[in-house]
This record gives C-alpha cells, structure tokens and sequence, in this order.
C-alpha cells in the first residue's frame, strides 16, 4: 500500500474547504431569501423621550426631527 502524498492531501483539503463554504453561501443565501432583512422602526415612545430630553435641554427650540447617526 502506498501513502498519499502530501500534494494530493493538500489538494483535497482544499477542494472540501471551498466546497463546504460554497454550501454555506448558499445556505445563508437561503436564509436570507426567507427572512429578508426588516428595517428598524422608530418606537413612538422613544421619539416622545428624545423630544422630551431635547425639549428640556434647549427650551426654545423646535424638535422638527430626530435621526439616528451611526
């Protein structure tokens, strides 16, 4: 019997690694297909705290509205 060499066990450590995450591209591809992405909407009840602190912060401005930085 005759070992592998380390060239063709390179290789197909290689092709099963590229394979496997070939699989799990397109499993995430699916996952997200199925559940797209939601955006976030703003809670009423945090916008009336935000304009709340900003109301008490400068009292004779006008909050006309409120975004997120990121």
């Amino acid at each position: 019997m005759s070992s592998p060499d380390l060239l063709s066990v390179c290789i197909a450590a290689f092709t099963g690694v590229v394979f496997l995450l070939g699989v799990l591209a397109a499993v995430m591809r699916l996952i997200l297909f199925i559940f797209p992405f939601r955006e976030k909407v703003v809670d009423a009840v945090i916008m009336a705290a935000v304009s709340a602190v900003a109301g008490n912060s400068y009292p004779n401005m006008k909050i006309s509205s409120i975004e997120e930085i990121k």
